[in-house]
């Protein structure tokens, strides 16, 4: 190859790199994954490295980032915001410490500590203090200056604005990373296509009071410039940090040895899915500040830290159709179906595309090449279509303004509270009229929290659906199971099984009961309140008979949402049916009436996070059999919320609002002896 072909060959690249940069940095919206932008950034070091002859001033061996937005004033970082380089696998982390050695003159044998860092993917941003007040933040720009962004910083309460410690230091360029928890996207999700875009979009907002709508947190790691920092080594800053008021990461340990990276790095990798925030890898630093200095930095990143990727969660497909599925309460949820690919070491033909408006915003069509991401256990879903690929007759998806499985119209609701349609259509049916649901509403019927027979799974709904053995719940309890014996698949034992497990669940709670009618909005904690107001099935039927829906009003728990729902339940044909069969045919057994002797009498409790060697559900009827009760929501009736790991931070930030006493794990167990 020539010269002049090898040349536009990484002009090319440097090209595609620097648009790649721009959407990520600027615009919001990466065109490609993590995977594929370092491959190409690798692509062009390479060439580099092979042809002396090649330079530009947009290498990823000199850039970082891209150059700050004109939406906010530029200003110059004190020290450079640098990037870092990659490691990929032990053999990178091997040469990555055989680099350190020979530069600091040091044999094999020398022990290096290195501060091992989950990287959490969000917004990486600088917070610079003066005598302990923070007056400046920016973003990371192009690394060597940023946008002013301190107003919107401001908004986040993870970010100290007065910081009194005598040892904090006179001057320092504290620099850490804003991200928004999984847990608190799910409410952004229509709005932006995942957590990093929604922190990103957040900071870069004109106005600072709609940055503060925005549930920002903030983890601090490094500093830049500092005047009278006292620390030593890089844990030791770490545990500063937490002093002075900023949070660090939980999972931040100090290290030696590759092997001890490696093992670290297995443990953090299959957490990686229980995490409330994303990270794509972790971050080694050495430890020893003296060592850091010693070593300094390269063009763009320093030598005494890399970062390790994880393993690659997503891949290229292309969407061969698109299917509507229908759930039990109507929903209706588009589904690709995709040429299958492998990711992550498992085989993925399905991808979610969430809803309509999901569709529309990323105008996803049949027949797109698209990036399927797959993180964790959860479902793929698609990321974004390589518009380039798309063939010229394809043609917009039109999402159905009728139900695909009995026509009914499908409506969106509208939410009182946002003030806007939902993001989701559904099927404007109620009962079991509607095929899919029907079928669906079944399942629910069956499953472990509702009647829970066992042996009757979803294939088995869905077999004896197709051979028209069930159409309505009561059907179950009608089986010919004669018939059944003649079917492939099924024995005299397999059968007798069968019915053994139906027969024993003729008998069966008010709560679970209620629950397995499958009402829209009525889960098992709302079901658990109705029966222990209601006490019986004859007076839950009694609803709609006495039109007496207005006693459900004072049920702490219950508000107009379920009301209404319940109410639609009663106003179908179908649904008085199924309730009256059942009737005859269960057993329904009465509330119990509560204990009021107990220790946790007249007490009221709430559960977040994460308990230690115990279930939610056994906590709970920990609390109920000592005649406590359980609420869902942190309101003023609420006496105790009980933390766990890793709760959820709104909660906890209601119930110190409202005055509710906080107890961790252990001081309740005290607390019931």
């Amino acid at each position: 190859m020539t010269h002049e072909k090898i040349n536009q060959k990484y002009l090319k690249k440097i090209k595609l790199f620097q648009k790649y940069n721009k959407h990520y940095y600027n615009l919001n919206k990466p065109l490609v994954s993590d995977q594929i932008f370092d491959k190409l950034k690798f692509e062009i070091l390479d060439l580099e490295k092979k042809y002396d002859f090649l330079h530009h001033k947009d290498s990823p061996k000199i850039s970082v980032g891209f150059k700050p937005s004109k939406t906010f004033k530029k200003v110059k970082h004190s020290i450079p915001m640098l990037s870092l380089n990659n490691a990929f696998d032990k053999e990178d982390l091997i040469n990555f410490e055989k680099k350190i050695l020979n530069f600091l003159n040091e044999k094999s044998n020398f022990i290096l500590e290195y501060s091992a860092e989950p990287k959490i993917d969000g917004i990486s941003a600088s917070l610079i203090y003066n005598k302990g007040k923070f007056i400046c933040g920016l973003s990371r720009g192009d690394g060597k200056e940023g946008e002013d962004i301190t107003e919107n910083l401001k908004t986040i309460e993870d970010i100290p604005k007065n910081i009194n410690s005598k040892d904090f230091p006179e001057e320092i360029d504290i620099r850490g990373e804003v991200f928004i928890q999984n847990s608190d996207f799910k409410r952004l999700e229509n709005k932006f296509a995942n957590p990093r875009n929604a922190a990103s979009g957040s900071l870069r907002q004109k106005d600072p009071k709609e940055t503060k709508k925005i549930p920002l947190k903030f983890i601090a790691y490094t500093f830049g410039y500092e005047q009278g920092l006292i620390a030593k080594r890089q844990n030791e800053y770490l545990e500063k940090l937490k002093e002075w008021g900023f949070k660090t990461n939980p999972f931040n340990k100090t290290i030696k040895t590759v092997d001890g990276l490696m093992k670290n790095y297995s443990a953090i990798e299959k957490k990686r899915g229980e995490l409330d925030f994303d990270i794509d890898g972790i971050v080694y630093k050495l430890n020893e500040f003296r060592l850091q200095k010693r070593l300094g930095n390269v063009a763009n990143a320093p030598r005494w830290a890399i970062a390790h990727k994880f393993s690659a969660n997503s891949a290229i497909s292309r969407i061969e159709n698109i299917e509507i599925q229908i759930g039990r309460t109507g929903a209706l949820t588009p589904v690709a179906k995709i040429k299958s690919v492998n990711i992550g070491g498992v085989v993925v033909s399905n991808a979610t595309l969430h809803n309509e408006e999901e569709i529309n915003r990323k105008d996803i069509r049949i027949g797109d090449t698209v990036l399927i991401e797959r993180a964790g256990d959860v479902i793929p879903h698609v990321i974004s279509v390589d518009l380039k690929l798309r063939n010229r007759n394809s043609k917009k998806f039109s999402f159905p303004l009728n139900c695909p499985s009995c026509g009914s119209k499908t409506v969106k609701d509208y939410n009182f509270t946002t003030k806007k349609e939902d993001a989701v259509r559904r099927c404007s049916s109620e009962g079991y009229e509607c095929e899919k649901m029907a079928i669906e509403k079944i399942k629910h019927f069956v499953s472990k929290e509702a009647f829970n027979i066992e042996g009757f799974g979803k294939k088995i709904v869905e077999n004896f659906w197709n051979l028209k053995l069930i159409r309505l719940p009561q059907d179950i309890f009608k089986l010919d199971f004669s018939k059944i014996q003649s079917l492939d698949g099924w024995g005299k034992q397999s059968v007798a099984n069968l019915q053994y497990s139906i027969n024993l669940r003729k008998t069966i709670t008010f709560e679970k009961f209620i629950y397995s009618l499958g009402i829209r909005h009525i889960g098992l904690e709302n079901a658990k309140i109705i029966s222990k107001n209601l006490k019986s099935l004859k007076n839950f039927i009694s609803l709609s008979k006495k039109n007496n829906f207005d006693d459900l009003i004072n049920i702490d728990g219950i508000g107009e949402t379920q009301i209404n729902s319940i109410k639609n339940f009663f106003k179908n044909k179908t649904n008085l049916n199924v309730l009256e069969s059942l009737e005859e045919a269960l057993e329904v057994r009465d509330a119990e009436i509560k204990k009021t002797d107990g220790l946790l009498n007249n007490k009221t409790f709430m559960f977040t996070g994460k308990l230690v060697n115990m279930s939610r559900s056994e906590a709970k009827s920990i609390i109920e059999k000592n005649s406590g009760s359980i609420v869902s929501n942190v309101t003023k009736k609420l006496d105790y919320l009980i933390v766990g790991e890793k709760p959820t931070s709104r909660k906890v930030d209601a119930a110190k609002n409202l005055n509710v006493k906080i107890l961790d794990q252990l001081s309740w167990l005290k607390m019931i002896k």
